[in-house]
């Protein structure tokens, strides 16, 4: 019989991640804490939205961070976007 150590991150009581890797398990955690955090920004801030929808953006705009910072030091979104473009794999159908 084989053991198992297994991580489990859970945010406002619902699983998010389970995973065997300690270290995804706490930038994972770590992530939804910058997600809290911009929701509660974004909302102090006066933008009205509905608290999926807060979710929804914090957590996005969380999980790119590093692309956000370069919007805001001035590289265009066209310039991200096609960069994240280029690490996507694209898959014809047959036919």
């Amino acid at each position: 019989m084989a053991i198992t150590t297994q991580y489990v991150v859970s945010h406002k009581g619902v699983e998010k991640l389970v995973t065997t890797d300690k270290k995804e398990a706490d930038q994972y955690d770590k992530m939804l804490d910058v997600a809290d955090n911009l929701a509660v920004y974004i909302q102090a801030k006066g933008i009205k939205l509905s608290d999926d929808i807060a979710e929804d953006l914090s957590i996005m705009l969380a999980k790119n961070k590093d692309n956000l910072a370069k919007l805001l030091k001035g590289t265009t979104a066209d310039s991200i976007l096609s960069q994240e473009g280029a690490d996507v794999v694209k898959l014809k159908a047959n036919g």
